[in-house]
């Protein structure tokens, strides 16, 4: 009763913010004339993944690809959480059909559950929607969790926890990243899970493995050790730009702001005092001239690739709300520097451990952090050695996956 009044409470509050709140919006907005919408399955077996977001995408995406590869004819359905995950996937998602997952009331999951009756569904890391879960249950799926992390601060670890807790129960197998994730489970007698690792490190090995060559920043950068900023705040930039300008950082620099719009844009090239230039100025014709000292991403899409022409990153979101993805640049053999807040990412405190990450908090310890990188001449083969030892999680959770479906 209290988890279904917290589902309706949260709906309620959605509705009043999107008055306010572009996310918000089209969180409403995307759901509206859902079940008009749906495809016809007839015959088929539907395979459902649920993904958060964007990240949780990408997480998920190896799993995905492999199912599709072993079984061409089946139906992969892919549902999204957030408008950010699903707007940026939809027209070009892997699944047959890409949608919003409803609001998890009782008489949503089971209509949504009837319609489509998966035979195996996968939850990518997180988000255990308990009425979806017992109608999957029910209607004769296999549930799976993959690359799923667990902390003792959340509410499966706690008093007041029972319902969420019974709710792994329902799981016939959890693919935990991490021996801490498994322990913090057993505490609470849940026994189906192991350990396979993080799927993220298989897909970013296998994008880094194409080496898709930016025409316009390859020369640019040719034998430059590039110190790269990605899906940097305000909060990274400050304590950063400081030392571009006093040219403390004794290399080029590329900075791939997290929002692109042309406030920030501009706030940010406001408060550099060297030589810079913007990324679609270049690709509108103006060349990019191999003097400037700051390349400035103001576009999205382009980042991934780019890190392949770094020497250290330093990536944005640890003095907000959320790490961003730090085994992009890994993946290229780049060590990393982040903010402190960096708690609930696991992939963060294996870098530390490492040493090859270092968290930061201000403007010293940040500085500090890059002169020590910058001086290691094998750091970035060490970065390499340790991302091709983190690959495998997909073809561990396969192994188990595939031989139960056959059954």
């Amino acid at each position: 009763m209290l988890y279904s009044l917290g589902i309706y409470l949260y709906h309620i509050i959605l509705h009043i913010a999107s008055v306010f709140h572009p996310k918000a919006k089209a969180w409403i907005k995307g759901r509206k004339n859902f079940w008009s919408q749906l495809p016809q399955i007839e015959n088929q077996n539907v395979v459902w993944f649920h993904c958060a977001s964007l990240g949780e995408y990408d997480q998920g995406k190896p799993v995905m690809e492999k199912w599709k590869e072993t079984y061409p004819n089946d139906f992969l359905l892919i549902t999204f959480f957030s408008p950010s995950g699903y707007e940026h996937i939809v027209n070009k998602s892997i699944g047959d059909y890409t949608c919003y997952l409803p609001l998890d009331t009782k008489k949503n999951a089971q209509k949504f559950i009837q319609h489509f009756q998966p035979k195996n569904t996968f939850f990518v890391k997180y988000e255990f929607w308990i009425n979806f879960l017992k109608a999957t249950k029910q209607g004769g799926s296999k549930i799976y969790a993959i690359s799923a992390s667990f902390r003792k601060k959340q509410h499966f670890f706690k008093w007041y926890g029972g319902i969420f807790r019974k709710a792994l129960g329902l799981f016939d197998h959890i693919f935990v990243q991490n021996q801490k994730s498994l322990d913090l489970l057993s505490s609470i007698n849940i026994r189906n899970a192991s350990i396979s690792g993080d799927t993220r490190y298989d897909r970013v090995m296998q994008r880094a493995a194409v080496r898709n060559e930016n025409v316009i920043i390859a020369p640019w950068a040719k034998d430059e050790d590039i110190f790269i900023i990605g899906s940097s705040w305000p909060d990274d930039e400050e304590i950063i730009i400081p030392y571009i300008n006093d040219f403390k950082i004794k290399s080029k620099v590329i900075i791939a702001p997290h929002e692109v719009h042309s406030k920030n844009i501009e706030r940010i090239t406001q408060s550099l005092k060297v030589s810079y230039q913007l990324y679609t100025q270049i690709e509108k014709g103006e060349p990019l001239n191999p003097l400037t000292m700051v390349l400035v991403l103001d576009c999205i899409g382009v980042l991934a690739d780019v890190y392949q022409y770094g020497k250290i990153a330093y990536v944005g979101g640890g003095f907000g709300t959320g790490l961003h993805n730090i085994l992009e640049p890994a993946s290229f053999g780049l060590p990393v520097i982040f903010g402190p807040k960096h708690q609930k990412f696991p992939e963060a405190h294996e870098f530390i451990e490492r040493k090859i990450g270092k968290s930061c908090h201000e403007n010293r310890t940040f500085f500090n952090a890059y002169r020590e990188f910058i001086k290691e001449e094998n750091i970035n083969e060490r970065v390499s050695t340790f991302m091709n030892e983190k690959k495998g999680a997909t073809e561990i959770i396969i192994s188990k996956v595939i031989p139960s479906k056959k059954g």
